[in-house]
């Protein structure tokens, strides 16, 4: 079903043509997409919204009908090989430029808001907040706009073994964060007990829980990668914490454990 979500979307919007990692993150974005339960005429805040990867594919889905505001804390020039910046102006170009809209260095906290949206959509961000208290202060905000809030994240729990670099990786990209002060991508490894006390605490009710198949995305040996190139900056924790650095970096070296960890969703109302 993704995949040919996929190659409807470059027939139709002229995006990502000889772009493979961004058509294989489209293909996971689609599945998020369905479980989300997103459908033609919604109109959505996309809270982090990066690059814009979930943005398009949710512009897709809501269709000529609905609309889609995206916002992210960076900057314009934050980002590579293509900034933000870019990478927006480019999806404001195409086809789906009337259906969505991008605010950049907008704290969701602090937006004037004054309308409701169909659904809030907050699709692997969460690991980039510092501090929990401030992702709750989000969730409930949401309550206050929306009956319907839609999040990802990936999955701890790994199934197969050959996720468990992945899994390694963020185990220590988030020690990183806790010993070194670093804009990383990880900072707090929120999983799904934590995430859906928080939605509860925030006055929301789960009504959907599941997971989404991600083994075949890129992001695993992206965060491999850096994590093999911090590991050294661990000379100044204690003891303890570099020998278990050291024994989840030699997990990073064995052949056959870079697969992406799943995502799971939490669909609550």
């Amino acid at each position: 079903m993704s995949q040919n979500s996929v190659q409807q979307f470059i027939k139709q919007y002229n995006l990502f043509e000889n772009d493979q990692i961004q058509q294989t993150q489209l293909q996971h974005r689609y599945a998020l997409a369905e479980a989300f339960g997103i459908k033609k005429g919604m109109k959505v805040l996309e809270i982090g919204c990066g690059q814009g990867d979930m943005t398009v594919v949710l512009a897709d889905t809501v269709g000529e009908s609905g609309h889609v505001t995206a916002i992210d804390i960076a900057p314009p020039d934050y980002g590579a090989p293509f900034t933000l910046g870019e990478a927006h102006e480019r999806i404001n170009q195409s086809k789906l430029g009337a259906r969505s809209d991008f605010h950049l260095e907008t704290d969701f906290l602090e937006m004037n808001l004054d309308k409701q949206y169909d659904a809030v959509v907050l699709s692997h961000c969460s690991w980039y907040f510092h501090d929990p208290a401030q992702l709750l202060a989000y969730f409930k905000r949401i309550r206050s706009i929306s009956n319907m809030l839609c999040f990802a994240e990936w999955d701890m729990q790994f199934e197969k073994i050959t996720q468990r670099g992945h899994f390694c990786a963020a185990s220590i990209l988030a020690l990183y964060s806790q010993f070194t002060a670093n804009d990383g991508n990880i900072q707090n490894l929120f999983g799904r007990s934590e995430i859906g006390k928080m939605i509860e605490d925030a006055g929301m009710k789960v009504e959907q829980e599941l997971g989404v198949d991600a083994h075949y995305l890129q992001d695993s040996q992206w965060e491999i990668d850096y994590a093999m190139e911090v590991t050294k900056e661990f000379s100044a924790a204690p003891f303890r914490i570099q020998t278990l650095v050291q024994n989840y970096t030699d997990i990073l070296g064995v052949e056959g454990t870079n697969e992406s960890l799943d995502s799971f969703v939490i669909v609550a109302k």
